[in-house]
């Protein structure tokens, strides 16, 4: 376990890395980022996560005086095509009906800055997530919720209908619903 004396600083506005971080006992504040998340053309999707998640390291620095920032980006990739949040009731349809009866895969970058002793380490965790053969009405029903708004790839596999869609996973668990919780943890583990 991390020692409670060090003061975490989650730059995200995530609710769900906020309680995974909670769930592996860290007393935590979080500082919002705020950055624009900007996909580059023919950028790699590994790329494209240990950058966003450098730039809301980054953007968050100056705000803090000693800690130890933790920051991420979650995207989703079918057929190495980038699938962010939709933008759109419209759009969140569209999206999960491409998901329907394939299998994407999760991107999760993360990067964690100890700035007691100047460490510093980006990384991500891709997991591969097989969705069922979706209904029309479903796929109408659950974007009714409003749940999908918020989240790359329109769904949580966490903690909402969303969870119904998944046929199979291969990898982390965690990292689909935003943090690779084992890797984070070792990695924290290792710059303290």
């Amino acid at each position: 376990m991390i020692d409670k004396k060090y003061k975490i600083i989650l730059a995200s506005k995530s609710p769900r890395r906020a309680k995974l971080l909670r769930q592996i006992n860290l007393n935590f504040k979080v500082i919002t980022a705020g950055t624009e998340e900007t996909i580059h053309k023919n950028e790699k999707p590994a790329d494209v996560v240990k950058r966003l998640s450098k730039e809301k390291l980054e953007a968050v620095l100056p705000k803090v005086k000693a800690g130890i920032i933790i920051s991420a980006d979650t995207i989703v990739v079918l057929n190495n095509k980038i699938i962010g949040k939709p933008k759109d009731e419209k759009d969140a349809e569209k999206i999960l009906k491409k998901l329907s009866a394939n299998t994407h895969y999760v991107y999760t970058g993360f990067s964690v800055y100890n700035l007691y002793n100047g460490k510093r380490v980006t990384s991500y965790q891709k997991t591969a997530v097989t969705f069922r053969k979706l209904q029309q009405k479903e796929i109408i029903e659950y974007i009714k919720t409003g749940s999908p708004m918020d989240k790359a790839g329109a769904y949580g596999i966490q903690d909402d209908f969303g969870a119904v869609f998944v046929e199979k996973i291969n990898g982390d668990y965690y990292n689909v619903v935003g943090l690779p919780l084992t890797k984070l943890y070792n990695t924290l583990t290792g710059i303290i």
